[in-house]
């Protein structure tokens, strides 16, 4: 008898110290995933022309959550964002629908060919959902005819689902018969994070445009999104 009860009595103990040993490092991996845990997007936008504009107005989708909000509308609310030129006139709309920023300016480019570039990084404060960027994080919007795609071959990090979606932008301005436009912007929404070793999961957008001679109202925008990019073996965090 005294053998069983310390044959139970040493399983028993096993059994405590492996669950106290299981509790540790899963404690341990939750602790060092929310310490390190960092959510960033990089915005860029880019303008090029090869002749001069005049008398522009431009309405471009700032990339925002269905509310409305993200950092990179902060950013434009405060010109926190590399390159904005200092004769830009800048102000947010927001339609209900998408977020824009309203560009006016004398002119673009004085002589000749010409190439603006806007770029940021910025902290999102929480935790990015990169699954369904869609619903729950920044996009250029409104969100319209999209479609899921084949993933270009060398998109090989994690999951990745990708999409082509269109949007639009208005532009006004009066330029020669064959002057060329070209607005692109890009968004890349990530999250990293240290647990024995570096990790990270993300999102990417953009949107494009080329226009031809002078423009008095909406264009189509061409979109791609690819989403689930990157690992997703993370702990849940508890509150």
């Amino acid at each position: 008898m005294d053998k069983i009860i310390r044959l139970t009595l040493g399983l028993l103990l096993v059994i405590l110290i492996a669950s106290v040993c299981v509790f540790s490092y899963q404690a341990f991996v939750e602790q060092a995933y929310r310490t390190s845990l960092s959510g960033t997007y990089s915005y860029t936008c880019t303008l090029t022309t090869d002749s001069p504009l005049s008398n522009v107005t431009l309405f471009i989708p700032v990339p925002a959550d269905p509310s409305g909000s993200s950092p990179v509308v902060a950013g434009f609310s405060s010109r926190d964002i590399a390159g904005i030129p200092d004769d830009w006139t800048i102000a947010l709309y927001d339609t209900g629908k998408a977020t824009m920023v309203k560009v006016t300016t004398p002119s673009i480019a004085g002589t000749g060919p010409a190439t603006i570039a806007m770029a940021a990084d910025f902290a999102s404060g929480t935790l990015i959902d990169t699954r369904d960027p869609l619903n729950n994080s920044a996009m250029f919007r409104p969100v319209g005819e999209i479609r899921q795609i084949p993933c270009s071959p060398d998109t090989t990090r994690g999951s990745p689902a990708c999409y082509y979606y269109g949007t639009s932008l208005y532009a006004e301005y009066d330029a020669a018969p064959g002057a060329t436009v070209t607005i692109s912007e890009t968004l890349l929404g990530r999250n990293t994070w240290t647990i024995f070793g570096p990790g990270s999961n993300g999102y990417e957008t953009a949107v494009s445009l080329e226009m031809k001679g002078e423009q008095h109202g909406w264009s189509p925008m061409s979109g791609t999104l690819t989403d689930h990019i990157g690992m997703y073996d993370t702990p849940p965090l508890t509150a």
